[in-house]
């Protein structure tokens, strides 16, 4: 059996599953049982959908069929998210107002990006540019991370989520491994080390590790 299908399953199943509970699909769900955008933030869709776009552009560019599908489905789902978060949203001009300013610096990108006539300088500044989203992207829970410290408390924090983040940035490490390209394989493993520390606080504040110990009265 060759590896690499494996892995692109692999990728596809995990990179899904962080778009699961408690990620953007779970943002979804809370808006629409409350019927209410409240401490739900548009820039999250727009930053995840923005990646998906780029790496999306990198896959056409390359060809790399995975990428495509990937992220294909991706930017479908949080075009979703952001409609039903427009319907339920009361300042629908804001909203409306930022996703047109989304659009147009997106458009300004691949506007400079297409300006290159040169397949390979395109791929690589492309690729550039979708790796420094992605490290971007994983630095985000950094400031959870110091709360936790900080508390002590991992409430701000998901498990699954972690979990999830950590098998999907390994899987893509090893296809970026697999096919010899850095551009994919250098964004996933600060995905990996951000991912190991959310776990290691899951261990050293789990309930009840920090409480002193009281001796049996006899």
């Amino acid at each position: 059996m060759e590896l690499q299908p494996v892995l692109a399953a692999a990728c596809l199943l995990f990179t899904m599953g962080g778009l699961s509970p408690p990620g953007p699909r779970f943002d979804l769900c809370r808006i629409i049982t409350a019927k209410s955008v409240d401490n739900i933030q548009l820039l999250r869709f727009l930053a995840i959908k923005a990646n998906n776009l780029c790496w999306l552009g990198y896959g056409c560019q390359k060809p790399d069929w995975m990428l495509i599908i990937i992220n294909s489905i991706g930017a479908t789902l949080q075009s979703l998210y952001i409609l039903v978060y427009f319907y339920y949203s009361p300042a629908k001009r804001q909203v409306l107002l930022r996703v047109l300013t989304f659009l147009a610096l997106l458009a300004a990108a691949y506007g400079y990006f297409f300006y290159f006539t040169d397949k390979d300088t395109l791929r690589s500044r492309v690729g550039l540019f979708c790796s420094s989203l992605t490290i971007m992207m994983y630095a985000s829970p950094l400031n959870d991370l110091a709360k936790v410290i900080r508390s002590r408390s991992t409430r701000c924090l998901s498990f699954p989520l972690a979990v999830t983040t950590f098998l999907a940035s390994s899987c893509w490490t090893l296809y970026g491994q697999l096919v010899k390209d850095n551009y994919i394989t250098v964004p996933n493993v600060p995905g990996i080390v951000t991912s190991v520390v959310q776990l290691w606080l899951f261990w050293r504040y789990a309930p009840g590790r920090d409480n002193p110990h009281r001796p049996l009265h006899v």
